[in-house]
């Protein structure tokens, strides 16, 4: 099958919007191949996508982790992560002005590199966000269990599990019935976790310099040596994971050309710096070696230790928030990412259909949260993140070099409302980093990484290498 038997990927969602409502009104369940996703989403929308992606694990999850590999130094970690993100959040912004369609990095790469580039990205993006996706659930678990911990309630770890497999399948039934309640949920879990983490951080921070009281002795900031700030940055980088998020649903974002690159930019900023100021924060409250005792929910002793049991509570109660934001903007953007490729024709087309009593990607949610859910039984956190970045830190790497070789080659259609400052200096300093992180990672993760691109190159020369790409604006 070629991609010119596939139905056009159509912006004309207001003059698709009539026919969808008469399909609804004769039959509430009947799907389709032809509609396109309506334009929900607002500004506020794109960063809570972004924002609320990015927020859960940095602060929630890693920094015992971070510390024990890195110490203090964890920080520097986190801002090299950020300085990666920000190199391709630029270019990233660009494209998706140029093409603000759903899909993201795999849509940009397949119109600038190719069909090959494309579904290998297209495909690794789909297992990336995957990964990705499982690796929140889990911490969302440990979240649970230590939220009723906080309570008197003793759940025990082996429920950590059961619970983030129960909520998978919750999250993603809830994408299910349409984007607008995903981003209603999606806002108002974003602008309360932000409430909480701006009080904790600030009387923490206060704190530990002395401000209410006896400043905090310094730990040395380099106690394991320079390397490790390397190796600890390709671990957290899943934490700068959801600025290119933002752009999956770039389909469905209104005023993508103002938008978009705002929600890109702007999450990746806010973020950045509230993942230094954390680290900072709980490395000023314990030393390294007992922060990484204390593992995935750490936070929950650092909010203890500035403001007692309330601190605690307002942490577990946040660490739940944000694990849920992170896990559910996931579950949507993997499944935009099956959506596109699939309407490509680079996967059987029947993925692409949309379910039009919701208007949503119903069987290419149904891709997304099936795998999801297999990952989430291993509960391997480390390599769960870390292969997530790895595949997603090719994808970075992949968009740096699409933009090189359309800003070359211009084609007639190319025309974004955005345009990268720093051009060409940014893109190619964006594409290095994100490919010099790639070797700092643990080998296991490096193998099933290089195993999946294998695979999805596998699948390129079975079924997808016939296929011909309409063009960007088609």
């Amino acid at each position: 099958m070629s991609a010119e038997e596939s139905p056009s990927l159509g912006t004309n969602i207001e003059g698709d919007a009539p026919d969808v409502e008469r399909a609804v009104e004769a039959d509430e369940t009947t799907y389709t191949e032809d509609a396109d996703l309506e334009r929900t989403l607002g500004l506020p929308g794109g960063l809570a996508i972004g924002v609320g992606t990015m927020i859960g694990a940095g602060i929630f999850v890693f920094p015992g982790l971070a510390a024990g590999r890195a110490g203090p130094a964890a920080a520097g970690s986190f801002a090299l992560g950020g300085l990666v993100a920000l190199l391709v959040a630029l270019p990233t912004s660009e494209l998706a002005t140029a093409m603000p369609k759903s899909g993201g990095g795999y849509y940009f790469i397949s119109r600038g590199l190719g069909t090959l580039a494309g579904t290998v990205v297209g495909l690794s993006l789909w297992f990336g966000l995957v990964f990705a996706t499982a690796f929140y659930l889990v911490g969302f678990g440990f979240y649970v269990v230590d939220t009723f911990a906080e309570l008197g309630i003793t759940l025990g770890s082996g429920l950590v599990i059961p619970i983030a497999l129960v909520f998978g399948v919750g999250f993603t039934v809830l994408n299910v019935t349409g984007t607008e309640n995903a981003a209603k949920l999606q806002n108002a879990v974003v602008a309360l976790l932000l409430s909480i983490l701006v009080v904790v951080l600030a009387w923490g921070s206060a704190d530990a310099l002395g401000v209410i009281g006896p400043a905090s002795p310094p730990e040395r900031f380099l106690p394991f040596g320079p390397f490790p700030v390397l190796t600890t940055a390709a671990l957290v980088f899943t934490s700068y994971l959801g600025f290119a998020q933002v752009a999956t649903v770039a389909g469905e974002m209104k005023r993508p050309g103002r938008n978009l690159p705002l929600a890109m930019v702007g999450s990746v900023v806010v973020v950045g710096i509230l993942y230094v100021v954390t680290i900072f924060v709980a490395t000023s409250a314990f030393g390294s070696v007992e922060l990484a005792s204390l593992g995935e929910t750490a936070m929950v002793d650092v909010g203890r230790h500035y403001l007692g049991d309330v601190g605690a509570l307002a942490i577990v109660f946040g660490g739940l928030l944000a694990t849920m934001s992170s896990a559910n903007a996931s579950i949507l953007s993997t499944s935009r990412a099956v959506y596109a490729v699939s309407k490509d024709a680079l996967l059987p087309r029947w993925a692409s259909r949309i379910n039009l009593r919701y208007g949503t990607p119903h069987v290419a949610l149904g891709l997304a949260g099936g795998p999801i859910l297999v990952l989430v039984a291993t509960g391997r956190v480390e390599v769960l993140a870390e292969v997530a970045s790895f595949l997603h830190l090719v994808l970075y790497g992949l968009i740096c070099v699409a933009l090189l070789v359309l800003r070359r080659d211009e084609p007639d259609w190319y025309d974004p409302d955005f345009r990268t400052p720093g051009y060409p200096v940014v893109p190619v300093v964006g594409a290095l980093a994100s490919f010099a992180l790639i070797g700092f990672m643990q080998p296991l993760s490096q193998i099933i990484g290089v195993g999946v691109m294998l695979a999805t190159a596998g699948w390129y020369a079975y079924y997808a290498r016939d296929v011909s790409l309409k063009g960007a604006l088609s």
